[in-house]
């Protein structure tokens, strides 16, 4: 679902979150597209289990589909913010990351924190993105 305002896009993922929080799941402003904070939050708990690793994959593929729907792609990110529970899942979280993002190779920061707002999370990521001129 898309709406524009001025020269903003919003992006929304359906999540009841988004109305709630007032947030959308991507921001596109001219060339650049900013992804929100994202889980893997699923409707039985986080997809990927207590997994930290797979739980940054099903991140990933949520950002991915979100860049694609603001007309971006992964190639396109400039930016990520990692957000762990537990640091000693830097390693399993960063190569889901190279998986996704080793020839792009953004500038990330990866950071340990103390919770997110479901305990089960493990790990939040943000992007940001500036699109090739003349669009895709």
């Amino acid at each position: 679902m898309t709406s524009t305002t001025n020269e903003r896009q919003l992006f929304s993922s359906g999540s009841p979150f988004e109305s709630l929080v007032g947030f959308s799941r991507a921001v596109r402003v001219g060339p650049f597209v900013s992804v929100s904070g994202t889980t893997a939050s699923g409707p039985d708990g986080p997809v990927g289990g207590d997994d930290a690793g797979k739980q940054a994959a099903e991140v990933l593929n949520r950002i991915a589909a979100a860049l694609k729907e603001a007309g971006g792609d992964v190639g396109d990110v400039v930016r990520t913010r990692v957000y762990l529970t537990d640091i000693a899942d830097f390693d399993t979280v960063a190569r889901a990351h190279a998986a996704v993002f080793g020839e792009a190779r953004p500038a990330a920061t990866f950071v340990g924190i103390s919770a997110l707002a479901n305990p089960a999370l493990l790990v939040e990521i943000e992007a940001d993105a500036i699109l090739p001129e003349g669009g895709r």
